[in-house]
């Protein structure tokens, strides 16, 4: 690994996340708040160190290759929420560092997992800084550098395969630069809408600008202690359940409405199980609620399960309800929908639609196999044949989220923490989601955890954003060996 183009990009990415800083500290200033003087030292200090990383390597040979790019994505993440975590520590809204890193670490992963017990005591600018980081990592942080990374002479495909969600990373245009624009304006065009059509149902602007970042992002920060439940708006419910499913579709399918291609996004084999999975869940639990008598009236049931059922499976983490105290059956799907996730290629964590479809192709395939052994099958997806490389892929991954997931889970257990608590905080930081279940549940927050768990969970949270392998890869040694 060539470390200090490694330092070199990362100082890069450290500059762009001390330049989203300044709307939070515009807002302090405006607002006449503390933390605007923790905002000017962290930009201060940002843009000093990542000045001095520039110009101390700016006579080296910028090559990235494959470990140069894994390098990079997972540092970026580390890098980014090491920098993101000043505001909160500078300006005292956290009690230490592990604190400010665990909440940067989630909104830049679009986790949403929280350590504030208060959020509507919090000043503005923090709580946009929040939405922020959640909005920067929903995209990714390496994607937005790849618009500036030609600039610099670098190519940056090894750290787009890297970092984009999903089983296969393809380019939507020949340059990787007008990929990374073009993904941003759809990205940025979503969260301008939904502010205006959130305004438009009551939210002020600020409150509006901020759910939209969280929603688009499918992470889940909001200004409210009480989440969307604070507003009591039917309307604005409905709303962010509209746009939490339209943020877990793959987003590359956006790119065929310019072209009046709808009939090749409906027949998209990831597009309708991800929407089938959502309405047969969300049936299901709305008939355990109605019936159950929790809830009444049709709509009301209806509106309530529908908001949950895409809150998780696109791991958004917006809540409505306490569905702690729900019947057992809708906390077992719940916790299926954690660990499902939404699509490929979304902002959406978990482990995608389309690695759930693959592996069931293959099974099909080697039932088939065995009642006709002659026989040669091909598993195939929208009409293409699907690679012995990207199944073993898929195959690959969920033993190794399995096996990250029992791994956590018992050293989380063995600092005291019950079984359920610890298996569903473990769950639902590798996929993204935020609330758990139990003594992490949907009106419980992370700030008790011991300090070991926290940066535990955080290791989690980056690894489940960046798809798991590009973690493993970093502690490999073979990665840093030529």
């Amino acid at each position: 690994m060539n470390v200090k183009t490694v330092i070199r990009v990362l100082s890069l990415v450290c500059m762009l996340v001390s330049y989203a800083m300044f709307p939070p500290l515009f807002i302090a200033i405006h607002d006449g708040t503390g933390e605007a003087l923790s905002f000017f030292l962290s930009i201060i200090t940002v843009i000093t160190a990542s000045s001095l990383i520039l110009y101390l390597t700016r006579n080296i040979n910028l090559s990235i290759g494959i470990r140069e790019g894994v390098g990079i994505t997972v540092f970026s993440w580390l890098a980014a929420s090491a920098a993101g975590a000043l505001p909160y520590v500078i300006s005292g809204s956290t009690a230490n560092y592990t604190d400010a890193f665990f909440e940067t670490m989630s909104g830049f992963t679009t986790t949403g997992a929280t350590i504030f017990v208060d959020i509507e005591a919090l000043p503005r600018g923090i709580l946009l800084w929040r939405s922020l980081t959640h909005w920067l990592g929903g995209m990714g942080i390496i994607v937005l550098s790849l618009a500036v990374l030609p600039f610099l002479g670098v190519s940056g495909m090894e750290m787009y395969k890297a970092e984009v969600p999903g089983v296969t990373a393809e380019k939507i245009t020949p340059k990787l630069s007008q990929t990374a624009l073009r993904l941003w304006g759809v990205y940025i065009f979503l969260t301008l809408l939904e502010t205006l059509l959130l305004a438009a149902g009551g939210m002020t602007f600020f409150d509006a600008f901020c759910h939209s970042c969280s929603t688009i992002a499918t992470g889940g920060f909001s200004t409210k202690n009480n989440s969307i439940a604070y507003f009591s708006s039917p309307y604005i419910q409905w709303v962010i359940i509209i746009f939490m499913f339209l943020s877990g579709v793959n987003f590359s399918l956006y790119f065929l409405i310019p072209l009046k291609k709808f009939r090749e996004i409906f027949m998209d084999e990831e597009f309708r199980t991800y929407a089938l999975i959502t309405l047969f869940s969300a049936f299901i639990m709305s008939a355990a609620l109605y019936f159950g008598g929790l809830f009444r009236g049709i709509e009301d049931t209806l509106r309530r399960t529908m908001f949950h059922t895409v809150s998780i499976m696109t791991t958004t983490g917006f809540i409505t309800e306490d569905y702690d105290l729900w019947p057992e059956v809708t906390k077992f799907m719940i916790i299926i929908l954690k660990f499902m996730g939404a699509s490929g290629g979304s902002t959406g964590g978990g482990c995608k639609v389309s690695r759930f479809l693959i592996i069931g192709k293959q099974v099909k395939a080697e039932i088939s196999h065995l009642l006709h052994p002659r026989a040669v099958i091909t598993p195939r997806m929208n009409g293409k044949p699907i690679g012995r490389a990207t199944m073993n892929g898929a195959a690959a991954f969920f033993a190794l989220y399995m096996f990250i997931l029992a791994a956590c889970t018992v050293i989380t257990s063995a600092f005291g923490i019950d079984m359920l608590s610890s298996f569903t905080g473990v769950l639902t930081c590798l996929s993204n989601v935020g609330p758990g279940l139990n003594l992490l549940g949907p009106v419980e927050n992370f700030l008790w955890l011991p300090a070991p768990v926290k940066w535990l969970f955080s290791i989690c949270m980056l690894a489940g954003r960046l798809e798991l392998f590009a973690v493993v890869l970093l502690l490999m040694p073979s990665t840093y060996k030529k």
